[in-house]
């Protein structure tokens, strides 16, 4: 009988929970995945949710670890006359780890350890103890590495050790990619032009000789070049290629040209605007909708319910430019982020163009949202 040797994949949303339900039975676990996809950012993620409580999250890149990092120091203890142990510095103390609820030890890098290295993490996963330190009741182990596939330095984990963990293996999804980056402000370009070229989220193939490829990560650098003003449009590409390839890079430069033509969210929102250059191509229409959704969303916030019909007015025009200058299948996808990616809380008795929105345009957004 034959065996299936694929491994099962999971979405950085289902590991988040995974992850969750194995802390509770204080069972290790191991991420796979291709470099970039956001395995840090997933356990940083998880730490700053509030989830497991007041939590602290201790990174170590085992990759640049010694055996002695995790072992301790042996020195020649004069009072009792024998050989000891200095404890080692970078796992939690007791002291520490009083401090917090839960305190989630990160092995990243730990199948690019030398094996030397991870035989001693080995002893700390198997007994939670090295030599004479005891990891504290409340310590969760999380490690974290790449396949031998992605082209990285890897060693082949110990059956013994891989024994110990529960494998859970993210690959690259863009609803959990959509939600992370609207949560830490990735700029609309790149947020539009991704919804547009869902493929250009992650350009890795092991088989290229390129030294740049799309990732999640890279995409975050590429976000943070936008918003740098004092910089020219060649170093500008020179950078957004450098960071996700040519081939990408091109294209996404094509799309930031687009948005040059685009009107302030904050004049459309305010009814100041009500029209589009219909030469706009759909990347840089998803853009302005992604930028209009931030300003609503901050503009709720800050009105809370004693603003509510003011911040209906921006939500009303919000909704009559789409109708206005959308086609059918933009409007959708404007609602459904509005709706459903952003939570935009709306009452429908505040919205006077309400009726005509949802007699048109209704029975599309509840065909995609069962779809």
């Amino acid at each position: 009988m034959s065996q299936l040797t694929e491994n099962r994949t999971v979405t950085s949303i289902a590991a988040n929970k995974a992850i969750l339900k194995a802390f509770a039975k204080k069972r290790p676990v191991f991420l796979w995945g291709p470099m970039g996809i956001g395995k840090s950012e997933l356990m940083q993620g998880i730490v700053d949710s509030g989830d497991i409580g007041n939590a602290l999250l201790i990174d170590l890149r085992m990759a640049l670890m010694e055996p002695t990092d995790i072992k301790g120091i042996p020195f020649y203890n004069k009072e009792l006359g024998v050989m000891d142990w200095a404890p080692p510095v970078d796992l939690p103390s007791p002291e520490l780890a009083k401090q917090y609820d839960t305190v989630v030890l990160f092995l990243d890098e730990l199948n690019s350890a030398p094996q030397s290295t991870q035989a001693a993490a080995y002893q700390l996963v198997l007994n939670n103890r090295v030599g004479k330190y005891q990891l504290p009741s409340n310590v969760v182990i999380v490690a974290a590495g790449n396949r031998e596939t992605d082209k990285g330095v890897t060693y082949r984990m110990p059956a013994p050790l891989a024994n110990r963990f529960v494998h859970l293996e993210m690959r690259v999804d863009y609803e959990s990619w959509l939600n992370w980056a609207i949560n830490n402000n990735i700029h609309s370009d790149v947020i539009g032009h991704i919804t547009v070229h869902k493929q250009d989220l992650f350009d890795f193939d092991p088989r290229s000789s390129s030294r740049s490829f799309a990732t999640p990560r890279s995409w975050t650098f590429v976000s943070d070049l936008i918003d740098d003003d004092d910089m020219d449009e060649e170093t500008l590409a020179n950078l957004v290629s450098g960071a996700v390839g040519e081939g990408v890079g091109v294209k996404f430069m094509a799309t930031l040209k687009n948005s040059g033509k685009l009107p302030n969210p904050s004049d459309v929102l305010a009814g100041k605007v009500k029209t589009l250059d219909s030469s706009v191509e759909i990347s840089g229409r998803y853009s302005l909708t992604v930028s209009m959704c931030y300003e609503l969303r901050e503009a709720y916030e800050k009105e809370g319910t004693k603003g509510i019909e003011k911040f209906h007015k921006l939500a009303d025009n919000f909704f009559r430019f789409m109708m206005d200058n959308f086609e059918t299948e933009m409007v959708v996808l404007g609602a459904r982020a509005a709706l459903v990616t952003y939570k935009i809380p709306l009452r429908p008795k505040y919205l006077k163009n309400y009726k005509e929105f949802y007699d048109r345009f209704g029975k599309y957004i509840k065909a995609s949202h069962n779809a």
